[in-house]
């Protein structure tokens, strides 16, 4: 009994130094995942051709980061990160399931992926679960399949619901007001105790598709449909923070709104461009800024500024440690990658750190094998076919256009020792020459068009004709031969 109050007064204390009163039930978690949304997307980033107004209102009510990064520019390691709080390299997870297949295109193999995430690693989920929380995972998993999935990860409730959907009335092109739906009701049904809800849509993933009005509301945008798509996104979330307010539960509830890596800024399967992510360079698949920059949204009240903007760096592995630190539920830090942001959420400083990338792989975006790492304001970018470096500096050219590298050797030196040394630390995985490279389909894929210098036309259906080409030459280099 004595050690029972002991472990009450530490939980007590730690509540008490979090801003909580002792007589309140730590924090409900609502965990909101967007798949393929860019830094550019929302109205509240500056976007100006696409609607996010209920978006606009939560960042207004919270902290909104313009320097939140991924842990990987592609879905499931990014995910991976989140669920474990490692970094994909220490995951061995380091590209989307199953992956891109190798191809002659490839002057590298690309490494043996692990299919899932191990379930050695105890996740968020797991951790709330065992604090008794009910937790709840409603929509993209992603991260493994029989045997590895949600159910198995700490999750009591899981509703996968469907990537893709006809619109109706009552529904949008990506299963999303279903999963509103099934969110609300978890809710709901657990209102009277803490909760971890965690809300992976689908949207706006390709292939889209949205009402006709709304496309018809947004003709006038660069992507028609993808803007509509966006705004369904928009009016789902504001669904979900009514849920919250009509259940008195606004004032209690952390929630967090993000995405799994940055925009899709080319055209893929029959989809024209989705959005691009000016002023960031290149997009999903690509360690350059559009890639690795997320929109990240958080709103506690009491415990956040309200209208808060931060340029603090923070990366996506840093949200378990931060979200059990407030909900004080207790963790050894050197288990996580990343770190605690409860400071910087309650209004303070966070110490200068670097934030270090490892993606072995070519993509289906036209990105290739490198490393990079920021510190501070310094950016380095490591090509593994060649080793060749490039050196930015974000606080003067954030587009990545002017390498700096043969004018600053020394730092860029300096960077790519610490970016060795910390691959070597996590036991990354590397790549091995591919046997079967056929330099001619590398020239037409890779040296005679640069995706990751595109610049967006007008619109995305302007951008149709002259990456046509490009994108059946991506497809077809790993089309598997038909029997």
């Amino acid at each position: 009994m004595q050690g029972l109050r002991e472990l009450l007064a530490v939980a007590l204390c730690c509540l008490s130094s979090l801003g909580f009163a002792a007589d309140q039930r730590p924090p409900n978690i609502v965990f909101i995942l967007v798949d393929d949304l860019g830094i550019n997307d929302l109205s509240c980033y500056g976007r100006k051709d696409q609607a996010t107004p209920r978006l606009d209102r939560l960042a207004a009510e919270g902290m909104r980061f313009t320097s939140a990064y991924c842990a990987q520019p592609i879905c499931s390691p990014s995910r991976a990160a989140i669920m474990s709080g490692l970094t994909p390299a220490r995951l061995h997870l380091t590209t989307f399931l199953p992956g891109r297949g190798d191809a002659p295109s490839q002057k590298l193999l690309h490494p043996k992926i692990n299919m899932q995430l191990a379930l050695e690693h105890t996740t968020l989920a797991e951790h709330l679960k065992s604090a008794g929380y009910a937790t709840a995972c409603i929509g993209k998993w992603h991260l493994g399949g029989t045997g590895f999935g949600p159910k198995e990860q700490g999750f009591d409730f899981v509703h996968a619901g469907r990537p893709n959907t006809p619109p109706t009335a009552d529904e949008g092109g990506k299963g999303e007001y279903d999963l509103t739906t099934h969110a609300i009701n978890f809710v709901r049904a657990n209102k009277d105790k803490p909760f971890l809800l965690y809300l992976p849509h689908n949207n706006p993933h390709i292939p889209l598709a949205a009402k006709p009005e709304l496309i018809a509301k947004f003709q006038d945008s660069f992507n028609p449909m993808y803007a509509a798509v966006v705004n369904t996104l928009d009016d789902c979330v504001g669904r979900l923070l009514d849920a919250l307010d009509e259940l008195k539960l606004r004032d209690n509830t952390l929630v967090v709104f993000t995405s799994d890596n940055g925009g899709v800024h080319l055209p893929e399967l029959k989809e024209d461009a989705p959005t691009h992510n000016t002023p960031f360079r290149a997009g999903k698949g690509y360690l350059y800024e559009g890639g690795l920059r997320i929109p990240l949204i958080v709103r506690l009240p009491g415990v956040v500024p309200a209208g808060k903007i931060t340029d603090t760096p923070v990366i996506n592995t840093d949200w378990l440690p931060t979200i059990l630190d407030l909900c004080g539920v207790s963790f050894e830090a050197t288990k996580s990658d990343g770190a605690s942001l409860v400071p910087l959420l309650k209004g303070g400083a966070m110490a200068a750190r670097p934030l270090l990338w490892h993606f072995p792989h070519y993509n289906n975006q036209g990105g290739r094998p490198a490393g990079a790492i920021r510190d501070g304001v310094w950016k380095l970018i490591e090509h593994y076919e060649d080793h060749r470096l490039e050196l930015f500096n974000l606080a003067d050219d954030p587009a990545e256009e002017h390498d700096l590298f043969a004018t600053d050797k020394q730092r860029a030196a300096v960077m790519q020792n610490h970016l060795a040394a910390w691959r070597k630390s996590v036991g990354a995985q590397g790549n091995s020459s591919n046997p079967d490279f056929d330099p001619a389909w590398y020239k037409r894929l890779y040296q005679d068009f640069d995706s990751s210098r595109l610049k967006p036309d007008g619109t995305a259906a302007a951008m149709r004709n002259k990456l046509s080409a490009w994108r059946a030459g991506m497809d077809a280099v790993v089309a598997k031969p038909k029997k």
